[in-house]
């Protein structure tokens, strides 16, 4: 789960980290299957070998559990964080040109996990959908 921080990396760049680091659980054990299956059988797997990369698809699995509870962590601080947004007085970012809106933080919203801050410009407009990442300045 993608989660954006004041300041933050952009949508785009965590979705290029998050290819780049594609092999999962589920390729490691097709791997690992296959070796077991062409093996040849004059010269079975030693092992040793086999008990190593046992460990590294245990070791495999234990770090695809760390990264979750880190996403978990993060949409936690995440959420923290802005809450003490509330009532205080914020520049945002457009996504069409380099134009700031300034206004203050009215509400926040949590929809399929991820954070939106609602705005309200001094002339009464709210924007609405405001990620974190969106904010430059806090006053």
């Amino acid at each position: 789960m993608a989660v954006d921080l004041l300041g933050g990396v952009s949508a785009a760049q965590q979705e290029t980290s998050a290819v780049q680091t594609s092999l999962g659980q589920e390729e490691f054990l097709k791997i690992l299957l296959s070796q077991l299956q062409y093996q040849d059988p004059l010269k079975p797997l030693d092992n040793q070998q086999f008990l190593a990369q046992l460990a590294q698809f245990s070791t495999l699995a234990q770090t695809s559990q760390l990264n979750d509870r880190i996403d978990t962590l993060l949409n936690i601080q995440s959420a923290t964080q802005s809450v003490g947004l509330i009532g205080r007085t914020v520049e945002v970012q457009s996504t069409v040109g380099d134009t700031a809106a300034v206004g203050v933080v009215s509400s926040l919203n949590f929809a399929n996990g991820q954070l939106a801050i609602n705005v309200k410009k001094a002339d009464g407009e709210i924007l609405t959908g405001v990620t974190l990442s969106q904010i430059s300045v806090i006053r």
